[in-house]
């Protein structure tokens, strides 16, 4: 299964881009997007920023991760 994450765009260099998790940051090729910018949330997947996100549909993904976590560490 892939899985690819929400994160936001911290800062912009050429076709690199530096992500934040929540408080992990990472260093993500920007080479499949265009036009983003600090402060624009993208998908990631394996060091990839692979599509564009409105920051709503980030957040709310962001959240329903969140929840999941939460339930699983009860049910451990």
């Amino acid at each position: 299964m892939c899985l690819a994450i929400p994160a936001e765009v911290l800062r912009v260099e050429g076709n690199k881009g530096l992500v934040d998790y929540g408080g992990l940051e990472q260093e993500v090729s920007l080479d499949l997007v265009e036009d983003i910018h600090p402060g624009d949330y993208v998908l990631v997947h394996v060091g990839f920023a692979i599509e564009k996100l409105s920051k709503e549909a980030a957040l709310e993904t962001l959240a329903i991760f969140k929840e999941l976590e939460s339930i699983e560490q009860e049910n451990a």
